[in-house]
């Protein structure tokens, strides 16, 4: 089988990185890492363009472990080592908080919120001025989703968000990049798979929104292209 081309997904990682100025000279870049296949294209990708662009920029991969019994932060480590990269994890007990007695809102939900505001600490102590997540086109697509059903907004994840004025900005360099490519991608560097100890991942909103878009798309190949497009050509005259 021929190597993946990995062409594909520079050319939308680059197209998304010069349409929102998402990186610039000097940049102190965290990267959130959370063991799955998005993040660690997302810091492959970033760490190669830096052969052949004529900026330069430091990551910084961060893990925040959520506390579950049976997690994986050390094995990520060790892979992420044998990679060259130097991995900082940070345990927390965010998720075992989440999904206990006094916890009044949805896990998912808090122990996100959590562990960015974890995120946002450890990039000030690093001296980070930008915090890059692997987001890609479905899951930007999936958000949107997730609002309308379930918090009545019309909102998304944006590929470029200033926050705390400006004193940091998150990116999405993958906000481009369909989540199929990242799969082949993956697969083709044998990255690891990791179990996810939590015990609401197979059973959250998202999935739920994942298994119905998946369906939808079926019927015609050109829907999900259609529904990322329409988020940048919002007619306000036709809504409420």
């Amino acid at each position: 089988m021929p190597a993946f081309n990995t062409k594909a997904i520079n050319r939308d990682i680059g197209r998304a990185i010069h349409r929102y100025d998402m990186i610039n000279d000097g940049d102190r870049i965290l990267v959130g890492v959370s063991g799955g296949k998005d993040s660690l294209t997302l810091l492959w990708y970033l760490r190669e363009r830096l052969s052949r662009i004529p900026i330069s920029y430091e990551l910084f991969p961060v893990y925040v472990d959520p506390g579950f019994p049976g997690g994986f932060a050390e094995a990520l480590k060790a892979w992420m080592e044998s990679e060259d990269f130097f991995l900082r994890i940070d345990y927390t007990d965010n998720g075992i908080v989440a999904h206990s007695s006094i916890n009044l809102e949805n896990p998912c939900f808090l122990c996100a919120r959590r562990r960015r505001r974890r995120l946002f600490e450890i990039a000030d102590e690093l001296g980070c001025n930008k915090i890059a997540f692997g987001h890609h086109k479905d899951d930007i697509v999936e958000t949107f989703f997730i609002n309308i059903c379930y918090t009545g907004v019309m909102g998304t994840m944006r590929p470029v968000q200033p926050v705390f004025d400006g004193r940091f900005k998150i990116i999405r360099p993958l906000a481009f990049v369909d989540e199929d490519r990242i799969l082949r991608f993956a697969a083709d560097r044998e990255f690891p798979e990791f179990d996810n100890p939590c015990p609401t991942a197979r059973t959250s909103k998202r999935r739920e929104i994942k298994d119905a878009l998946t369906y939808l798309y079926q019927g015609n190949k050109k829907i999900k292209d259609n529904i990322f497009r329409s988020l940048s050509h919002v007619n306000q005259d036709y809504l409420l």
